[in-house]
């Protein structure tokens, strides 16, 4: 066995071309040339994900068609000490899938077989590599789709979900990934084949499927899911009630979920967000709200309109200024396309937008919203902001031009505190888009030196030279002594210079 390689070998292409010299004959060895990339114009496209603000070439990528072909990857890796980052369809959003500038991108587009669908467990096995909305598209003929629905959902691929643990418009009343998955296999840095979960009610031994899922490509590779199916409603009808002021807004989705009602979706957009929108998909938004709320109800005829009818009696009892309930279900699709298209449509007004991802307390929802209007003001940067309000999940968006470092500066200045004012106010610096390298430093706001070192201990358990995904997730005591944010009275925070990825 070689020697593992240093970690720290300088970007200079000198270097680089001896690191390769090392790295594609064992790669050769067990995958066909093609599957192989390495050149620097074939590489550039895998740079980055979702997260464009961020981006590395890695030292080369690869393709493989079989398990055996990625199990024969990981061994290599694994002898050689050379980093491995795991890519689906690169739409995430916190730079979880940007590559190492010394290691080999594990792309797993070519795992797209949905392998089996079972009416009667209402489950389906599916690889890694199969797009979310694909999966709802087999089970339609059996009545069944799958729950889960981040908003890229045309796009992205289930590892990739089990990933980020995404969730959706409808994660409130569904859940997560974690809740919609039971089975997860793939392998480890080794090149062993692990399996978490299991196709019974509990898996033996010790429950690990909740620290694979949502683990961030850290733990292991995954190469096939097994996720639950649930029965498609016999109606839906969705709600758009317009407010005049957005505390009257936040109040009412608490108020919502006091009632006792769990809609299928409570999502809130601001007006700076409902314009973007409108003006892009025309979806009949009320362009004089400070901020809309869509909420939807699904079940049977009878439990639809007894939920319409007890949710528009709580939302104008908040102040709604306006109710709409969509009368077909071309017109629920129609108030949706705007929620679901509101990320293309802020990319219509912006040259960039960096989306952060940071969840509350329900109740903190109107002072959030506030606190980032002041934030505006601060950085001189415009944000946009819509988010699952059912379940405290923000997304706002802020806008900025890349080109312009300043810019850039600002902008990762005003992401920044977005996360420590949520952190203050009791909430945590992710929800459904994970941290990858975009919310590393703030990790240290979220979490102690002991709690990250815990985190530590369970990466090691399972990738003891740390080649999985390094330099992501969890932040070491020298990056969080370089960030060098600490709280002072009165849970205020500040701001010296964010460190450089």
């Amino acid at each position: 066995m070689n020697a593992p390689l240093p970690l720290n070998i300088g970007s200079d292409l000198l270097q680089k071309q001896k690191l390769l010299e090392q790295v594609l004959p064992g790669l050769k060895a067990v995958l066909p040339q093609n599957a192989i990339l390495w050149h620097h114009e074939d590489t550039t496209p895998y740079e980055c994900d979702g997260l464009t603000a961020y981006r590395q070439r890695p030292l080369c990528v690869v393709l493989p068609e079989t398990y055996a072909q990625i199990q024969a990857v990981l061994q290599t890796c694994h002898a050689l000490g050379v980093p491995v980052v795991a890519r689906g369809a690169g739409t995430g959003l916190s730079g979880g899938a940007m590559p190492h500038a010394q290691g080999v991108t594990l792309s797993l587009a070519k795992f797209n077989k949905i392998l089996k669908l079972d009416k009667l467990s209402r489950t389906a096995v599916v690889q890694c590599g199969v797009r979310n909305l694909a999966i709802s598209e087999a089970a339609a003929p059996l009545g069944l789709y799958y729950a889960p629905d981040p908003s890229s959902q045309i796009a992205c691929t289930i590892g990739g979900n089990v990933a980020e643990n995404s969730g959706g418009v409808h994660c409130l009343k569904y859940g997560l990934t974690l809740h919609n998955v039971i089975k997860v296999r793939g392998f480890t840095i080794e090149g062993d084949e692990v399996t978490f979960g299991g196709d019974a009610l509990d898996a033996p031994g010790l429950d690990l499927l909740p620290i694979i899922v949502g683990s961030e490509g850290m733990l292991a590779i995954t190469t096939e899911v097994t996720v639950k199916l649930v029965p498609k409603p016999q109606l839906a009808r969705c709600i758009m009630a317009s407010f005049d002021d957005i505390r009257k807004a936040g109040d009412a989705v608490a108020a919502v979920i006091a009632a006792g009602i769990i809609p299928a979706g409570l999502e809130m957009m601001d007006k700076p967000m409902t314009a973007a929108v409108e003006d892009f998909v025309h979806a009949g938004y009320d362009l004089s709200a400070e901020a809309i709320l869509l909420c939807e109800s699904d079940g049977t005829p009878e439990e639809v309109e007894e939920e319409i009818c007890r949710m528009t009696q709580v939302l104008l009892g908040s102040g709604a200024t306006e109710v709409v309930v969509s009368q077909s279900e071309a017109e629920r699709l129609k108030f949706w396309s705007g929620r679901k298209n509101a990320f293309p449509a802020s990319g219509r007004i912006s040259p960039d937008y960096m989306c952060m991802d940071s969840t509350i307390p329900r109740k903190r929802l109107a002072d959030i919203l506030l606190a980032i209007q002041e934030m505006e003001k601060k950085y001189q940067l415009k944000c946009a902001n819509v988010f699952h309000a059912g379940d405290g999940n923000l997304h706002p968006l802020i806008l900025f031009d890349a080109n312009d470092a300043d810019q850039l500066r600002r902008c990762e200045l005003f992401g920044a505190d977005i996360l420590e004012t949520s952190v203050a106010m009791g909430g945590t610096v992710t929800g459904e888009h994970g941290v990858g390298v975009e919310k590393l430093s703030s990790m240290c706001v979220q979490f102690s030196p002991e709690e990250n070192e815990q985190m530590f201990g369970v990466k090691r358990a399972f990738d003891s030279k740390g080649l999985l995904n390094p330099g992501k997730v969890i932040p070491t005591l020298q990056r969080c002594a370089e960030y060098g944010r600490v709280l002072v009275r009165g849970g205020q925070m500040r701001h010296p210079e964010l460190p450089r990825f």
